[in-house]
């Protein structure tokens, strides 16, 4: 009884497993920005209602939005104009930038959709409009790239084959170790395509595409001198992401 308990188990886990890759094959897109076929289980106004729905939980998790109006709009007029002279003005997502009031955490993100964030503490380090371009123009990379459906669908499928291992053979834990180093992998690529992204738009946008050189010299000064490894981080290393920009703006320029 005990043994066909087992094979039951065993041809359902394999199931749910099969499931998954099927699941994953067919989710399967070129992506029309950037050219790279990814793993995508949303629309396009799946990732904005997302992005909008999640915004004011963080602005709240980073002290809210910064009072200062002046800055605001700066933030807002870098903002719009790399949106206005790239291709990310013809995609479906809707660009929104929000300075946030937190002073101690040095930061920049982008959720699904467009909603894009800098910290006050980021934000007043940095020398002139030039880097704000840069910072900015690296997170409407991360929307255009499509990363975080890109991670949330990898997350769907990592979950179903866990769940698919834990019935069939009690090996969850083992299979989803190796998702989260996948995810961890995918992760440092992610930065270096919105680099890559970021010199385009800011030289379609008149900006000096070498200040995103600075603003990686900000990230390292903060990280400080026991700055986690690469290989344990899902960022790549400040001096490896500068080597990436200068090869981007030597390709960038030459087109």
């Amino acid at each position: 009884m005990r043994s066909r308990n087992f094979k039951i188990r065993l041809l359902i886990g394999l199931a749910i497993v099969a499931f998954a890759f099927i699941k994953k094959c067919n989710s399967k897109e070129r992506n029309a920005y950037t050219g790279r076929v990814q793993t995508i289980n949303m629309t396009s106004d799946q990732e904005i209602a997302i992005g909008l729905q999640h915004a004011p939980q963080m602005a709240q998790q980073h002290g809210g939005l910064h009072a200062n109006n002046q800055y605001q709009a700066l933030v807002d007029q870098v903002g719009n104009k790399l949106v206005n002279n790239s291709m990310a003005k013809d995609t479906p997502y809707k660009y929104d930038f929000h300075l946030l009031a937190d002073e101690n955490t040095i930061n920049a993100f982008a959720l699904p959709g467009g909603q894009i964030f800098i910290t006050y503490a980021l934000f007043s380090k940095l020398e002139n409009e030039d880097q704000l371009a840069g910072v900015l123009g690296h997170e409407i990379g991360h929307v255009l790239g499509r990363h975080s459906a890109e991670r949330i669908a990898e997350s769907d499928f990592w979950q179903t084959v866990t769940t698919g291992a834990s019935v069939g053979a009690d090996m969850g834990g083992l299979v989803s170790g190796i998702g989260q180093q996948t995810l961890l992998k995918n992760g440092r690529g992610d930065e270096l395509e919105s680099d890559d992204l970021g010199v385009l738009f800011m030289l379609k946008s008149g900006y000096n595409p070498q200040e995103m050189i600075g603003v990686m010299e900000i990230l390292k000064d903060a990280a400080g001198p026991d700055r986690v490894p690469e290989f344990q981080s899902s960022h790549p290393d400040p001096d490896n992401r500068i080597e990436k920009i200068q090869e981007s703006i030597k390709k960038y320029k030459k087109q």
